[in-house]
């Protein structure tokens, strides 16, 4: 639940229309931060588990700042090639919709966490950047959360997660590759289309 917790706030924390406007990664970061937690901290009906709110709130308010299809591509890793056009639109599909289902269940166990900013140097000509923060929890460690951003033509777009080292494409990718050497594309596909509606099923 740490993990999910953590990767909430990945989400969270870059939503907002600001994000898409020219600027330091790192400042609009900050800059969002507070306005979306503070909608998550007055919402009763998100923090009493209403998870179709929540994946309303991570669509309307998330999807458009992150670059699903790169990630996706990177997940998958060198079997990416191997996929064609239509199983590439598939396979982001279903990975955009396991990542938007895991954390808006994630965003209704939501509780005091706040977030803290480590100090950056971001040059302005770069086009590639990490941004560092630190998840606050009482009663426990905190936990370092970095985003890998890419600046494209209509702003900054994140494509990987780093929750404590560890990369959630990464994460991914063995198990991905586990699934394409047992069963192909298509049963990767058919995994994370079998794991989608197991999780709608279990948190309708």
């Amino acid at each position: 639940m740490k993990y999910l917790l953590s990767l909430f706030f990945a989400l969270t924390v870059l939503s907002g229309s600001a994000w898409a406007q020219q600027g330091s990664p790192d400042a609009l970061v900050q800059k969002v931060t507070d306005d979306v937690l503070t909608i998550v901290r007055q919402d009763k009906d998100i923090q009493s588990g209403d998870t179709r709110k929540a994946i309303k709130l991570v669509e309307t308010k998330v999807l458009p700042y992150f670059d699903f299809h790169r990630m996706t591509a990177l997940a998958v890793g060198r079997n990416w090639s191997k996929a064609t056009p239509e199983q590439k639109k598939r396979l982001a599909e279903e990975f955009k919709k396991l990542l938007v289902r895991t954390y808006s269940n994630a965003l209704t166990s939501y509780k005091d966490q706040t977030i803290t900013y480590r100090p950056s140097k971001i040059d302005a000509a770069e086009t590639d950047v990490v941004v560092k923060t630190e998840i606050v929890q009482p009663g426990s460690k905190p936990v370092q959360l970095s985003y890998a951003l890419e600046k494209q033509g209509d702003g900054w777009k994140v494509y990987d997660v780093i929750v404590a080292g560890v990369s959630l494409v990464t994460n991914y990718r063995g198990s991905f590759a586990q699934e394409v050497r047992n069963k192909g594309i298509d049963g990767l596909i058919q995994m994370l289309s079998e794991r989608n509606t197991q999780l709608e099923t279990s948190n309708p």
